[in-house]
């Protein structure tokens, strides 16, 4: 079956969406975060793109920008190449990192631009790492408040005030945009399930556990089953597919 083609934006501006291959952890530490953004800022001078609004999570990232002299194909073929392999290097794994196909959406109104900014700004709050914007530190949001390097906020702040800005950010309201297909349950946050894997495997991440004897892994799979961690969540932060899971008994 041939792929849906993408929607064009008139304006040139793109909501996209990426996220770690069968939904796994895709920034493990400090420096993953950093490291992706450090590539960000080089490929930004290459491909003349400008960037508003990025949030990093831990497998998956949104962005809002406006194509330059690539194509977004092109762009993410060179973002996503140069990072999937520092990436590789660094925690001694082969293949894939990423989902194959991003996600885009066309932005072509003034009133969809601000309520994709906003929404970007406050995923963490929706995943609840954080109980305010500007207590996460991997999105755009301190880029606006703050020391300012990799977006272009001048277009945003060209057309309102930095009190302004605050307060659309802050704003609660019902809507939403393009994102993971996931709906929040009751169950252990990504950072208790981190720790719960580390205790029972003694792995410090994803590459690690992937590299355990099958045995071993799926007897320790079985365990942290037990102690309440879904096989989604399972499959995003061990990498290890979701139908593999599914059949240890």
């Amino acid at each position: 079956m041939s792929r849906k083609a993408r929607v064009k934006s008139e304006s040139g501006i793109y909501h996209i969406m990426l996220r770690g291959i069968n939904q796994q952890q895709v920034f493990e530490d400090t420096e993953d975060y950093e490291k992706f953004l450090d590539i960000l800022r080089d490929c930004k001078e290459i491909c003349r793109f400008e960037i508003y609004a990025y949030c990093l999570m831990g497998n998956h990232l949104h962005l809002l920008i406006k194509e330059g002299t690539e194509s977004l194909e092109q762009m993410f073929k060179r973002i996503c190449g140069r990072f999937v392999y520092w990436y590789n290097v660094k925690y001694r794994r082969i293949g894939h990192l990423f989902q194959d196909r991003f996600k885009s959406e066309p932005v072509d109104s003034d009133a969809y631009f601000y309520a994709v900014l906003r929404y970007i700004h406050q995923n963490p709050i929706k995943a609840g790492l954080c109980k305010r914007v500007g207590d996460y530190t991997y999105s755009s949001y301190l880029e606006y408040v703050n020391v300012n390097d990799l977006v272009d906020r001048e277009y945003v702040l060209g057309q309102m005030t930095i009190d302004e800005f605050v307060g659309l950010n802050n704003q609660t309201v019902d809507m939403d945009c393009m994102d993971i297909s996931e709906k929040p349950v009751n169950r252990a946050t990504d950072e208790q399930a981190k720790t719960m894997i580390r205790k029972i495997s003694k792995c410090e991440n994803a590459s690690d556990f992937q590299a355990l004897d099958v045995k071993v892994r799926d007897k320790y799979l079985k365990k942290l089953r037990e102690k309440g961690i879904s096989i989604r969540q399972l499959s995003r932060l061990t990498g290890v597919s979701f139908n593999l899971i599914r059949k240890i008994r």
